[in-house]
């Protein structure tokens, strides 16, 4: 993303949602790299395969209203 001068903003409950989903409490942390790669950076890959998200654009990151998963918009 960075080469193609893409910013990511992730807010606060966003944060929040991925720390809760990514917490286990047997094993820690470690999920949590599973679930940023399931519900954030393959997401963001298919944004801008797509072309939804384009060079010097800005992706936001927030939960759903539901709050059962993320949702990315993208704005220049």
């Amino acid at each position: 993303m960075k080469a193609r001068g893409i910013t990511l903003e992730v807010n606060d409950a966003a944060r929040v949602w991925l720390a809760d989903i990514g917490y286990d409490p047997v094993y820690g942390a470690r999920p949590l790299k599973r679930v940023i790669q399931r519900t954030l950076e393959n997401p963001l890959a298919i944004r801008i395969l797509e072309g939804h998200l384009k060079e010097g654009d800005m992706a936001r990151v927030s939960v759903d209203d539901k709050g059962e998963g993320l949702v990315i918009t993208g704005s220049a």
